[in-house]
């Protein structure tokens, strides 16, 4: 069943009331950490590895690590501050990443125009921001959105957030998490590596305790529920797959799975490796994932039988995120 399915068909649901990213008036508390998005490395050793391969980076591919340089279609670009889990708009007009002193930030593609969106004011570890971006639906009452989702560490416990992404130094809110109607609450902390995909806004997540990966819709009423078991999701832009990180025999390998028939399959699209394949991105137009390996960027493509094997893309290890 597709996502689009699950909401038009939950029980409960009542057309026309909007459900908007709810934002609560208390605001929190944080510190600047680093995140999970990669092994830190002097911006010297990334312009020199952006330089030395001979690989054709795909266009939109673009890859953080930590320092200020980022890779953008093979260039290394120097965004004046260290930037951590950098995430593309749809438009692959903003970007969005933690920077050096642990604040949510919004700059242009080349770094400039930097905006504070939300200031860390100490305690807290911030990572791996995920846009929210929506038409308006007037036939069901439902405003445009322009968020940014993220992972709050508090006190050694990890809960999902949110901001207007227009903000300059916002508040940002814990953000709501309901279950089906009917299938009983989900975890309320635990929850990190938020991802939003398809025009609806819907968003997945993992709970570090349970293992699961879950899937969070507030098209019309925000619910919820556990997917599958997994890490490290990302959501297709068209909605009808999230692509994970499971281990298998040792190794992260990636799985897909298709909830956009009669029933969900999982599948193993990566059922040869022999080394840890993690951190998942869908291009824009759903046919290639990239990823991160220890000796590189990597991409599989959509052919006729599935997903085609592994072919590196670059010789730079960090973050993978399309712009555009």
């Amino acid at each position: 069943m597709s996502a689009r399915t699950r909401r038009s068909t939950a029980a409960g649901l009542t057309v026309g009331a909007a459900a908007l990213l709810t934002l609560s008036s208390a605001a929190a508390t944080a510190m600047a950490a680093p995140s999970s998005s990669g092994d830190a490395k002097g911006s010297a050793a990334m312009v020199a590895a952006a330089s030395a391969h001979t690989l054709t980076v795909p266009t939109g591919l673009t890859v953080s690590d930590g320092t200020r340089q980022v890779l953008v279609n093979g260039r290394s670009i120097d965004f004046g501050t260290i930037v951590r889990d950098l995430a593309w708009n749809p438009s692959g007009t903003k970007a969005a990443f933690i920077d050096g002193h642990g604040n949510l930030d919004v700059a242009n593609p080349d770094g400039t125009h930097r905006v504070t969106v939300a200031a860390n004011p100490g305690g807290q570890t911030w990572s791996h921001p995920t846009w929210q971006v929506t038409a308006a639906d007037r036939s069901n009452q439902i405003p445009a959105k322009n968020n940014l989702l993220f992972t709050a560490k508090i006190h050694g416990s990890t809960v999902l957030e949110g901001v207007k992404a227009t903000s300059d130094h916002g508040r940002p809110a814990r953000i709501s998490l309901n279950g089906d109607p009917g299938s009983g609450n989900v975890p309320q902390t635990a929850n990190a590596w938020p991802n939003v995909g398809g025009k609806y806004g819907t968003s997945v997540y993992e709970n570090t305790r349970t293992g699961e990966v879950y899937i969070r819709d507030d098209y019309i009423r925000q619910q919820g529920s556990a997917l599958t078991k997994g890490s490290e999701p990302a959501l297709s832009p068209d909605n009808e797959e999230v692509v994970f990180v499971r281990s298998v025999h040792g190794h992260d390998h990636l799985f897909v799975e298709d909830f956009g028939g009669s029933t969900n399959v999982v599948k193993d699209v990566t059922p040869n490796a022999t080394t840890d394949y993690t951190e998942p991105t869908w291009s824009p137009n759903g046919k290639t994932i990239a990823f991160r390996a220890p000796t590189g960027t990597y991409t599989i493509t959509k052919t006729a039988h599935g997903f085609g094997k592994p072919v590196k893309a670059s010789n730079h290890t960090g973050l993978p995120a399309y712009r555009g």
